[in-house]
């Protein structure tokens, strides 16, 4: 059986919110079938959530904005690493022409494969099995450009290889960066006491409303906006997919394949 963060990860996002939607939907309808009940069994009292109603709504929309603000500043950590290793990678591939041709010529190949394995880690997108393979791959190419450059640095180019050693080192603690930003994603609980606040928000907000007064339209807003926030949460959480993504920073790490003959 699915786990619930299986589901918030595979499952499409459209698809989770449209069940989101109608769940918060039949909350608030309860909400408002609850009251008309109420007052036809207590006609001569007042039923009025008063100020509570407010604040539980504000605390609602507090829990929203704070998720929001937690996906979106993991959404962009992961953006600027892959820069960041972009940056670094392309940094290493030219430092390669400060060597004779024959060094050069050793090394640029290996850098290719890193490359590549790099580019394969992203392209793998949430499934662990081909995640893991690119990882495999890419240490296994990483040690093989490590090894060539320990090599020269007990030759004529020590201080070359010096350069391209903090280079490599860079690149080595960025792999362990991006995975970590990979799995850090919004935890499952925060989605959890998310959406009970809104479909808690959602009944009171329908239960507040006086029997004859409700309007459909305003209704199927604070549905519809509410659900809205809670797909670009979830798209935001999962970025290797979705409308909302991470390909145009990819983009930089394919673009150093230019870099080889």
């Amino acid at each position: 059986m699915i786990s619930l963060d299986e589901a918030l990860i595979h499952l499409p996002a459209l698809f989770i919110a449209a069940i989101f939607f109608a769940i918060i939907f039949i909350a608030n309808w309860l909400g408002y079938k609850k009251h008309k009940r109420t007052a036809r069994l207590y006609p001569d009292k007042e039923i009025s959530l008063g100020t509570s109603e407010a604040s539980l709504l504000g605390l609602m929309g507090l829990l929203l904005a704070f998720s929001f603000s937690m996906a979106s500043a993991k959404f962009e950590s992961r953006r600027q690493t892959i820069i960041d290793e972009a940056n670094l990678l392309n940094t290493a591939i030219l430092r390669c022409d400060l060597y004779p041709d024959s060094i050069k010529n050793s090394l640029l190949p290996l850098y290719k494969n890193y490359l590549e394995s790099r580019i394969n880690y992203y392209n793998a997108g949430d499934n662990p099995a081909k995640i893991k393979d690119a990882l495999n791959d890419g240490d296994k190419q990483f040690k093989s450009i490590w090894n060539n450059v320990v090599h020269l640095m007990k030759g004529d180019n020590y201080f070359k290889a010096e350069q391209m050693v903090q280079l490599l080192i860079s690149l080595k603690n960025i792999v362990k960066t991006r995975e970590a930003g990979r799995v850090a994603t919004v935890p499952v609980l925060i989605i959890v006491v998310l959406l009970t606040s809104v479909v808690i928000a959602a009944f009171l907000a329908g239960f507040g409303t006086k029997p004859g007064n409700r309007s459909k339209l305003l209704s199927i807003a604070f549905v519809l906006m509410t659900t809205i926030v809670l797909y670009v949460v979830m798209e935001l959480n999962r970025p290797r997919h979705g409308l909302i993504n991470i390909n145009s920073a990819e983009q930089n790490l394919e673009d150093i394949r230019q870099l080889f003959p």
